[in-house]
């Protein structure tokens, strides 16, 4: 059976056949995609969820990296400010 074509010469077919064939055409290329990096098993619901997890963990790493330094570096200031104020108080006695 041939399709019926436009004047044009393009094939023509109703609006629901393609969007079946569309739907069909990315369903099979998802699976695809998914078998060419490896997530097409039985596992592949368990490989995601620990990849996610595994993200997850590297996010907070990150995080709580960031807020450590910034801690260390508040305290130094603080802890230098703090020996200048008693240098110049001479709260340790005199140097001389």
């Amino acid at each position: 059976m041939t399709p019926p074509r436009s004047d044009q010469g393009y094939v023509r077919m109703p609006d629901a056949e393609f969007e079946e064939l569309l739907a069909r055409a990315a369903e099979e290329g998802a699976k695809r995609a998914l078998a060419d990096v490896g997530l097409d098993g039985r596992e592949a619901a368990l490989d995601m969820r620990d990849l996610r997890a595994l993200l997850e963990g590297i996010r907070f790493m990150r995080r709580t990296a960031v807020q450590t330094t910034v801690h260390l570096l508040t305290t130094g200031i603080l802890l230098a400010l703090l020996a200048g104020i008693a240098l110049k108080l001479k709260v340790f006695g005199s140097a001389g």
